[in-house]
Formats: C-alpha cells, structure tokens, sequence
C-alpha cells in the first residue's frame, strides 16, 4: 500500500479523481482516511488529509504510517514559487525539505538552525525517470497542458509568504536562496518518515502562485485546482513506480523465494497440539496438519484458490467485482503456466502479482498467492 496525504481539500480531490471504488477508513482516533485503487494497475492507495501547518501533518502522518505500514508515502499539493523563473502550474518534486523556522534570534540578526531532509537516493532516481519518459502526463487532465517538472529544496514554514519584499521573504531568499518553492507541511510529513525507518518518502507540489503579494488574483484565476491536478497526476505516477520497484527489490524477491509471507502456520504433527496466545494475530494461522497445498505442485494450488476464493465470496469477505477480477487473473495463470515454458512462468507471476493486489484485503488469500508465486519462481 501507498499512503499519500494532502492538506487542503482540493489537492485531497485531485489524487482521489485517480481512485476507484474509494471507501472510509476510520482511525480509532476519529481521522478519517478513504482507501481505494488506482486505475489501471489496482495499486491500493490510503489518502488522507492533514490539514495546514507542519505540526498537525507530523502528527495524521504518523497516525497513517502506524495505521498501514505503507511501502512509501507521498506528500502532494500546491505551493508558492519563490524564483520569477518558475512557471504557474510547474510540478517541483522535493529534493530537500527545509523547516526553515528553526533559527536563533541574536543582537546582529536571525541566524538560522533549521532541519533538513533529503529525499532517498533511489525515491529520487525514480522519479527523474519519470520525468525523463514522460510517462506520467497520461494522467494529466483531458486538454491541460504539460508542465515544466522541476527538481530542488522545498521550504516549509508556519505563515503563509504572500510577499516579495517583507523582511520574511527577504530572510527567506537570502538564507535559503536555493529553494525553489514555499509552504506550511511538508517538513511535519518529512519528520515523520525520518521517524520511521527512512520510509520512502517524496513531496510532489504544484506551483499555483508565486508568494510575492499576487496570490489573490492568481486564486482567482483558478490556478490553485490546476496546479493540484498537475502535481497529483505526477504523484499517482510516482506511487505506481515505487510500488513496482518496491515489489522487484531483490529483498522483496528474496522473502517470495523463502516463501515468506504475511501468514504464520503453527502445524500439530501426531498427538502434539499447538495453541496460540497472542494480543493480536494478522495473516493466516493454521493449526493441525499442513495444508495439501504444501505437497503440490503450482497448477494445484491454483485450482485450490478457486475453491478459496469462492467461499470468500460466500462468506462476504470478497465483493462480486473482486471475485470477477480474481477470476480472471487465475484464469491467465493457469493457462499461462499450461504453456510449460519460462515464458509462461513468466506471465503467470505477472498474473498472480495483480491478484496478489486485488485479494490484499484478505490475508489468507493473498498468503496463499505468495505461496504460489514462490512456488513458481523457484521452479524459473
């Protein structure tokens, strides 16, 4: 899964005109996330909404990480250029991420002392490919025109700059003169996945002014909604590589080929018996003797799926438009893996893959498609 956040309630509606199906998704403490897919791949995406300011967006970012376990997290919205050569509607993508409000105030001036956070190599080798190929303007809006994308700092402070010649603007430009644009959240959300083992993070802003004073008329001229649209199709593109790269990382494939999944078996062999004390259990636990599955080969453990998967739907534990697509991708899996060629092994995981996306929901299934494709990989 993909976490992506915004903090107003237009770039909120941006990323989600890529959702299907978007349901609420309710945190004990009363936030409010929508889960839904991204159409085309059916990448499972928790959006969420901060609100303004970088404290109250640490603090939905940590509650969304700890609510998800996301694979990387995205930072999305609009901002205010800080340079006369930065377009309206420009998408900049973070390379740094300045909390330029930590300073030390002394006889002589402001001296500064901020945090800094770089976005991770790898985040950002992916996403200047995407800009490379261009990719991602297929998701753009019908008729918008492409815009430039740009790569360098983001300031994130508490006020909202709306000049060019204030003693804060000037500070600004001349303190952290590299800075492409400004804004109120994003060093809240870069805090956060700092907090949480370097998860890959990446903030995607649309420029809709230029923080010198003309905010109000370029407002009214609707460049708000357009620069979120422009920064949000880059960020859906940007969710959908990493979630690639995440599931090709050769420790991704290494955990598949072990047969490592999100299940855990207790197996009672003889007259042992196992029990199971535990605060909380995710995935699948089985206790009593191993399932046939485990002795057979991955043509049989296909035909074992349809059989699991129909009595999910039975039990309403998988909707009518999930069965159908999980119908079909083990359809392409089992013809696939009929061809008896690598090729067709090939196609098969591929097949499998997109069902693992489509069952995520339901632990025992998705476990047993892992086993599947572990299976299939280590007969390539």
């Amino acid at each position: 899964m993909i976490v992506i956040l915004t903090a107003l309630d237009l770039e909120y509606q941006a990323v989600r005109a890529h959702l299907t199906d978007p349901r609420v998704h309710r945190h004990t403490a009363g936030t409010h996330f929508e889960l839904g897919r991204l159409a085309g791949d059916g990448l499972r995406v928790a959006l969420g909404l901060v609100g303004k300011g970088n404290h109250p967006s640490a603090v939905i970012t940590e509650r969304a990480i700890a609510e998800f376990s996301p694979s990387a997290l995205l930072f999305v919205g609009v901002a205010g250029a800080l340079w006369p050569g930065i377009g309206l509607g420009d998408v900049v993508v973070a390379t740094h991420v300045y909390a330029y409000h930590g300073s030390t105030s002394e006889d002589d001036g402001l001296k500064a002392r901020p945090r800094v956070w770089e976005i991770a190599h790898e985040t950002d080798q992916i996403a200047r490919h995407l800009y490379r190929t261009e990719t991602w303007t297929r998701l753009l809006p019908v008729g918008a025109g492409v815009p430039a994308v740009r790569f360098g700092p983001i300031a994130a402070g508490e006020v909202v700059q709306d000049s060019a010649i204030s003693a804060h603007a000037r500070w600004v430009r001349e303190t952290y003169n590299d800075a492409l644009a400004i804004e109120m959240e994003s060093a809240g959300v870069a805090q956060a996945a700092h907090h949480n083992r370097s998860l890959p993070m990446a903030v995607v802003r649309g420029i809709s002014d230029r923080a010198d004073g003309t905010k109000t008329a370029t407002d009214g001229l609707n460049w708000q909604p357009r620069a979120a649209a422009n920064a949000a199709a880059f960020a859906v593109a940007l969710a959908q590589e990493l979630a690639v790269e995440h599931d090709n990382h050769p420790a991704s494939k290494a955990r598949e080929a072990k047969g490592m999944t999100d299940s855990m078996k207790n197996v009672a062999r003889d007259n042992a018996r196992v029990g199971v004390q535990a605060g909380q259990i995710h995935g699948d636990v089985t206790i009593g003797h191993p399932p046939q599955s485990q002795a057979v080969g991955p043509a049989a453990r296909l035909a074992e799926l349809r059989d699991r998967l129909a009595r999910a739907r039975k039990a309403q534990e998988v909707d009518e438009d999930t069965f159908t697509a999980a119908q079909e991708e083990i359809a392409v899996a089992a013809e696939s893996l009929s061809e008896s060629t690598e090729e067709g092994r090939s196609k098969a995981v591929i097949a499998l893959r997109k069902l693992r996306g489509l069952l995520a929901d339901v632990a025992e299934l998705a476990a047993h498609v892992s086993a599947i494709i572990a299976a299939i990989r280590g007969a390539l």
